[in-house]
């Protein structure tokens, strides 16, 4: 039996259903629970591409979640996660604005996991508050659904995923993504962070907002060629 159907086979034998967190046209997302162990994971079921979650199966980095398992089967993915216990970001924006220092320092760890992916050759395409999640004080990037490894070959992205106001240009098939991409979500979520307000509407006063305004360039040439680059700045 392949990885896949093995899986999903142990899905339905030794894990309970907890609850469902996200249910769409492209797959579904829940949290499951080991029958034996007690321990809970994430489970991901969805069409698409899964060759970065399989670049991620031995990576260890506390601003991503680990990947247990990933089954490939045509364009049929399923993924079993860590489960990331705390708060998302859009959930505790709901209470408020982050103070500037506050808002920089989730942004500087999100880059150091961004870093991990990019060094693979990975774009997340897909950073939003949602997407976030605050383990205590550390910050998580979760939900790789629509990552994708860059290609040298490629003019373009093979499928066009992301999210409307964090999504930089190039995704909307202008030319292939590449990890400015990132760089443009990441300034966006920053400003969003401590304005409330994407940039375009309300950018964020003195430095903040100079950093910001350099992220999200339309042109990727433009803005902070890595997230390295980023973090210096920061």
């Amino acid at each position: 039996m392949d990885i896949y159907s093995s899986l999903l086979e142990a899905i339905e034998q030794e894990y309970a259903p907890v609850r469902s967190l996200k249910e769409g046209a492209r797959g579904s997302v829940s949290v499951v629970r080991h029958r034996k162990s007690g321990r809970r994971y994430v489970f991901r079921h969805f069409s698409g591409s899964g060759e970065v979650y399989r670049k991620l199966l031995t990576v260890l980095c506390p601003h991503l979640p680990q990947i247990y398992e990933v089954g490939i089967q045509d364009a049929n993915v399923a993924v079993l996660e860590e489960y990331v216990q705390g708060d998302t970001l859009a959930y505790l924006l709901q209470g408020g604005l982050l103070p500037p220092e506050e808002a920089r320092r989730i942004t500087k760890e999100l880059c150091q996991g961004l870093w991990v992916l990019h060094s693979m050759g990975a774009v997340h395409r897909d950073i939003k508050p949602e997407n976030v999640i605050l383990r205590g004080s550390e910050a998580v990037l979760i939900d790789f659904d629509a990552s994708r490894l860059y290609k040298d070959e490629s003019d373009g992205d093979t499928r066009i995923l992301g999210t409307t106001g964090y999504a930089a240009p190039e995704q909307y098939g202008i030319t292939q993504s590449d990890q400015r991409a990132d760089i443009y979500s990441l300034g966006v979520l920053l400003n969003i962070m401590i304005t409330g307000e994407h940039p375009s509407k309300k950018l964020a006063s003195g430095r903040i907002g100079q950093i910001v305004q350099r992220c999200t360039m339309t042109a990727p040439k433009q803005r902070y060629q890595t997230v390295l680059a980023l973090m210096e700045r920061l």
